[in-house]
Formats: structure tokens, sequence, C-alpha cells
């Protein structure tokens, strides 16, 4: 395999210069100058994808010394409401059965666009209770509001913030509020691409950490784990997805079960934005792909399958994908997973097999998915011609929701 003569561009890097040393289109990519970079349209977007490992084990040393500060926060709530609109929702998927286990109370993952309009009735009617808000910029509009609706409304309501921006609304509004703890990650989570990539990532992972207060030894060595298997993806991988990304497919089905269906929806939503639009993406359970939407798969349907480790829902999942083989639905497959039975491959498919991910656990596994589902979306975005730092030419989306008016109910 040829390896690429470290240049300047990665000497400071050494995470971009071990995955550059056997992925070619890393090497390719960061080959030209940074200002050839910027100007080709995917610095920002690449780096951002392939720190994630690393920033993931300074977001890990920043939650775990906040431990005795949080279980302040946590202690003595009867349900939990994670909030966000967009990506920063499917933060809230990927966690919310997580930690409805470890914590054993109810939660509920709620769009901030529903707090919008339907306020507290939106929430389960058990207090006290805490709302967790996930914001990469913390400036969208409904952001703050969506928290100023429950302050004035649901007083047995504690407030915790997730974000990554210090100049956010989300930051600055409520850092003096005594019902609201903010916890502020490191800046390069601040990803400046118009796309939530390692923004994403770091956000569940600070979350994940509520169903660990007592026990921060174990949360730094599951972050440890998670780090190392991420980039053993990205040095072993990013050459395969960016292969598959250029095949001839015009839509993709993201199949998942339980707590990664939050990936399965942030990996759909990364390649509609990262392609404006021009490949069509979503996501559905196994299970709920046969009532309906299975008659969506088409010859031109590339369908990704995120593979439990969970011995019955495994077997689900195996029974789906050797049915979509026996219809021949789908021109192509990608599955990821841990000793994958060979027989789910057919002609094209491709199977990412990673050892490890059954000690992992499918709660942990988020992240890990939607790494491929970020590299997926930005390599299908330079083969559509698309910048993957700016891909909405038409700016029809923007890295910050553009203002919006925003209404009150009547008193």
């Amino acid at each position: 395999m040829r390896k690429l003569a470290v240049s300047e561009t990665v000497y400071d890097q050494p995470w971009l210069a071990a995955i550059a040393m056997d992925q070619i289109e890393v090497a390719d990519l960061l080959g030209p100058t940074i200002e050839k970079q910027r100007k080709s349209g995917y610095f920002d977007t690449l780096h951002e994808i392939l720190q994630q490992p690393a920033t993931w084990m300074e977001t890990g040393k920043e939650l775990a010394a906040m431990s005795v500060d949080l279980q302040q926060t946590i202690g003595g709530v009867r349900t939990l409401v994670l909030t966000g609109s967009g990506s920063s929702e499917y933060a809230g998927d990927c966690v919310r059965l997580l930690l409805q286990n470890r914590l054993s109370i109810p939660a509920q993952t709620i769009g901030g666009g529903m707090l919008l309009t339907h306020g507290g009735r939106a929430i389960a009617p058990v207090r006290p209770g805490l709302m967790v808000s996930f914001g990469r910029s913390g400036d969208s509009p409904e952001s703050v509001e969506a928290i100023s609706i429950i302050l004035n409304t649901e007083p047995d309501i504690r407030h915790l913030v997730i974000t990554c921006n210090s100049e956010g609304r989300l930051a600055k509004e409520f850092e003096n509020d005594p019902c609201v703890k903010v916890v502020l990650l490191a800046e390069p989570t601040n990803d400046r691409s118009l796309v939530m990539t390692s923004s994403f990532t770091n956000m569940v992972l600070a979350a994940a950490f509520l169903g660990m207060l007592r026990t921060p030894d174990k949360y730094i060595a599951l972050v440890q784990g998670l780090s190392r298997t991420a980039e053993e993806l990205l040095c072993r991988y990013v050459d395969t997805l960016a292969d598959l990304a250029r095949r001839d497919f015009d839509r993709v089905f993201y199949l998942a079960s339980g707590p990664r269906l939050g990936a399965a929806r942030e990996s759909a939503l990364k390649m509609v934005e990262m392609t404006a639009g021009r490949v069509f993406a979503t996501s559905e359970t196994y299970l709920g792909l046969r009532h309906g939407l299975m008659s969506a798969v088409h010859p031109d349907t590339f369908v990704v399958c995120f593979l439990s480790s969970d011995p019955l829902v495994r077997a689900y999942e195996c029974d789906l994908i050797r049915e979509l083989n026996e219809k021949q639905l789908g021109f192509a497959k990608l599955i990821f997973g841990e000793d994958i039975p060979p027989d789910l491959a057919r002609g094209g498919d491709v199977m990412i097999d990673c050892p490890g991910l059954t000690s992992l656990g499918d709660e942990n596994m988020p992240v890990l998915d939607v790494i491929l589902g970020q590299l997926l979306g930005f390599f299908r975005c330079i083969k559509e011609g698309l910048q993957p730092d700016s891909p909405s030419t038409d700016g029809v989306i923007n890295r910050v929701v553009q203002e919006f008016k925003l209404h009150r109910a009547a008193r």
C-alpha cells in the first residue's frame, strides 16, 4: 500500500499522520497545503471527523472531573428530558435508553421545536425532572427559547446544558442562573463546518457520563476503549468508505435497533446535508422496515446495517437482512458489527467486522456508527462536486439555523 510522505500539513497532528499513513484517500486530501485544502472546501470537515478519537479523551477527562457537581444536579430527579434540534435532538436519541436504564428513571427525547409549540405538555407529568439541552453553537432560535419556556412554566424541572461554544447564547444567558448547569466542552469540539461531526459525538459522550457519575474511572476506561476503536476504524476503513460513497446510488437506508437508531438518524441527516439533498436518505429499525418502507428499497438503494451484538436483537436483524437478499432488494449493503455471519453479504456488499464491539455494548456504539455515516456523507459530497465545509451552495441551510419568528402562548 502506498504510504504518505508526511508533510507539514500533518506534522503537528500525530493522529492525522497515523491515519494518513495507510489510508490513501486521507493522504491525498492532506497532501495540499492547508490554504489549498480550505480553498477546496473540505479542511474543517475532514479534520473534525478525524480528530474525534483525540477529542473524546479530552471530553472524558473534563466530564470525570465534574462528577460531584453533576451528582448534585441530577440527584433526586424522577424523570429525564433530552432535547435539541436536528443533530442535537439525535444526540439525545443516542443516550436515552442508556440513561433510562442506568438511572432507573423514565427518559424522553423531545425536539426543541416541540417544546416551543407545546411547552411542558410535551413532558411526561413526573416531577422533579432534569432537562438536558444539547447545542453545538447554542445560537439556534429554539435553543434558548425552549429552556426559557420550561424555566417559566415548570419550576420543578432543573436544567443541564451541554454545548461547545463558549460565546453562544446557551453558554452566556444561563451561566449565572441557579436552575441551570452549563457544561462547556473544549473549543476544538465547536465544529466550524456547516455539518456537526465531532461536536455531535462529544456531546453524546458527555451526556453518557450522567449514567456513570459514581464510577468516573470506569467512564474514563470506556471512553479510552471507544477512542482506540474509533482510531482503528479510521486507520483501516476510510478508503473502503470512500469507495462505497462513490458507487451509483441515489438513496440510502440506515438500519439500526435500540440506542443505535439515533446514530442511524444522524447518519441519514449527514448524507442529506452533505449532498444538498441530491441523495435521499432515511433511517428505520430492522423490524420497522417491513411495515411499508421496504417497498422503497429500489435497485438504486444503498443499505447501511448497524448490526447488534445482542443475540436476541441480532437474530431479528439478520432475518431482515436475509429477507432483503432473498428479495434482491437494494444494489449493495454495508454491514458494521463484530463476528458478522458470512451469509449476510451478497454481490457488492461490504462487511466491516470490528473486534471488541461486543465488549463495548450496543448502548455505547452510536458514536462509532456515526463516524461511518459522517465519512460516507463526506466522500459522497465530494463526488457530487460540492464542498463539505459548506455544501449548501444556494444557502438553503446554514451552520446555525437562521432566525425565525418566535411566538408565545397567550396567558
